[in-house]
């Protein structure tokens, strides 16, 4: 496991975290996944009730007692980037406010890969 994050006077591992992001922003309409996965990986992680690792998908660190995040993601075409940014900030910072209880300076998103629909 890797080094632990500290803030508030909680220490909460970096996977912790980016379990608790990945969970949200996967219900997310227009999100296909948290990071870059094949297929394959897709399917699984549609399917199953376990979380899948998310390794560097989910960026973290404290900046003045407050969570400063970076999500990477793989998005489905046709949904406005932009806008997309958006629901997802609101899903993270609502997810990490219930399940942590901490404040979110900001969170950035990476928008990795895009998945065309088959035509």
């Amino acid at each position: 496991m890797s080094q632990e994050i500290t803030i508030a006077g909680i220490g909460i591992a970096p996977e912790v975290l980016a379990v608790i992001v990945s969970r949200s922003v996967e219900e997310v309409e227009g999100v296909a996944s948290v990071g870059v996965k094949d297929l394959a990986t897709n399917l699984v992680s549609m399917f199953s009730a376990k979380s899948t690792q998310v390794g560097e998908d989910v960026e973290a660190e404290v900046v003045d007692d407050k969570l400063r995040l970076t999500v990477h993601l793989t998005v489905f075409f046709g949904y406005p980037f932009k806008k997309l940014a958006e629901v997802v900030r609101e899903a993270v910072v609502s997810a990490i406010d219930a399940q942590v209880g901490v404040e979110v300076e900001s969170v950035n998103i990476c928008i990795d890969s895009l998945v065309f629909p088959k035509e």
